[in-house]
């Protein structure tokens, strides 16, 4: 009885890790790599045609629109490596002066022709083009062996569809919130009380560390935006990219405020630093107040990665909830720091500007201003593609058109 437990845990750990998009992309370029050797040794008169293996596991990126423009780049590099190569055979021999030349012409002319990250490919073709003795021959065996790595590793991607990365980049989106969150917490506790400037100060340094979580996240949806693109598994890739992307900047926004709000905490402790940065009612509003905003928070990063209809509408209630109620709160701590201004003016400046913080973030959390945001950058996508690709966009209007009932095309 325990073997089959042992075994059926093993099978379940199997089939979650083999949905893996890391484990798929190892599994997908191991297979390109050997397929493509495989038929390189029969069309090859190279013993070992290791460059179509080399060129298929380089071209088999982690996407399918990444896989098409780096096997276009890299053929181009190897092809314009193997030409340097064989002008240069034919006027000198390989010396180390000639070696040199030919390295700063393989990286000049790879700069011209824009092979982009793969210009030291153009000298590293031409470098093993030139050192071996029957140039002519090696030189279009590497230009086969290259044709037929990236040929292969872009059929692999079109019979295998490439792993979408959108479940990735949706894990980063909520681990930002929940690191947001938790300094928003944070905050709220030391702000409910005599907070010393070196506390405050960590917390500012905190805040401004979150730009470097932005910067990860940022690549994270970067690959998850080319994974949805000319992806077969995926129909609504636009709006998928759509949505995580404002989400992020929702997020960006909401740290660079919250960066804001910990300067200002700062300065308060540092001018009221024998006595308690809010009066004792008004502190625990801010504490209330932040610790609701950062449910938000994370509630917004929810929604925004959340693809189900039902799992989106309830996610979309709880965040409503938590910034009427959030509001509610807000508008309880102005009244008490306007009670509090009255009776001491000091600071006041900073006590507002806390207030003019918080409620930036509230509006950008606003699920209608989310909404609003999310039509507003579809329409500015949709413009720019059908801007960039005049001829695709008529083509598509007219497959619409065709599809529409023969009635609704009748006139009137």
């Amino acid at each position: 009885m325990r073997d089959v437990r042992e075994w059926t845990a093993f099978l379940m750990r199997w089939v979650k890790r083999r949905r893996d998009p890391v484990v798929v992309q190892t599994l997908r370029s191991a297979a390109a790599a050997t397929v493509a050797y495989v038929i390189a040794l029969r069309l090859s008169p190279e013993a070992a045609p290791l460059t179509a293996p080399l060129t298929a596991l380089l071209v088999v990126q982690v996407t399918l629109y990444a896989t098409l423009t780096n096997g276009i780049r890299r053929v181009n590099a190897v092809v314009t490596g193997v030409l340097v190569a064989i002008a240069f055979s034919l006027l000198v021999g390989l010396t180390w002066w000639s070696l040199g030349l030919l390295i700063l012409a393989a990286l000049a002319v790879g700069r011209l022709v824009r092979v982009d990250e793969y210009v030291p490919e153009v000298a590293i073709s031409a470098m093993l083009v030139l050192g071996v003795t029957t140039v002519g021959d090696t030189a279009w065996a590497r230009v086969l062996e290259t044709l037929i790595g990236a040929v292969v590793g872009l059929a692999c991607n079109l019979l295998l569809a490439p792993p979408v990365w959108v479940d990735e980049a949706g894990e980063s989106i909520e681990g930002l919130a929940r690191r947001v969150r938790q300094l928003m917490l944070s905050m709220g506790e030391e702000a409910a009380g005599r907070t010393p400037v070196e506390r405050a100060t960590e917390r500012l340094y905190e805040a401004r560390r979150l730009d470097h979580d932005i910067v990860e996240v940022d690549g994270a949806l970067k690959q998850a935006e080319d994974s949805l693109r000319l992806n077969p598994r995926v129909k609504e890739g636009l709006l998928h990219r759509v949505v995580l992307r404002t989400g992020l900047d929702t997020l960006e926004i909401c740290t660079v405020v919250l960066r804001v709000l910990a300067r200002t905490l700062t300065d308060l402790a540092k001018e009221r630093e024998s006595e308690p940065l809010f009066a004792p009612q008004a502190g625990a509003a801010v504490e209330q107040l932040l610790s609701e905003i950062a449910d938000a928070v994370v509630s917004f990063a929810v929604l925004v990665t959340t693809d189900v209809t039902l799992s989106a509408e309830s996610a979309e209630e709880r965040l409503a909830s938590q910034l009427r109620q959030a509001s509610a709160t807000r508008d309880k701590l102005a009244q008490l720091l306007l009670e509090e201004v009255q009776r001491d003016v000091r600071q006041w400046q900073l006590h507002g500007a806390v207030l003019t913080e918080v409620n930036r973030i509230l509006d950008e959390l606003d699920t209608e201003h989310r909404s609003r945001r999310l039509l507003e950058e579809l329409d500015r996508t949709s413009r720019e593609q059908r801007e960039r690709m005049p001829r695709l966009t008529r083509v598509q209007e007219r497959l619409r058109r065709s599809r529409r009932p023969a009635l609704a095309r009748r006139p009137r």
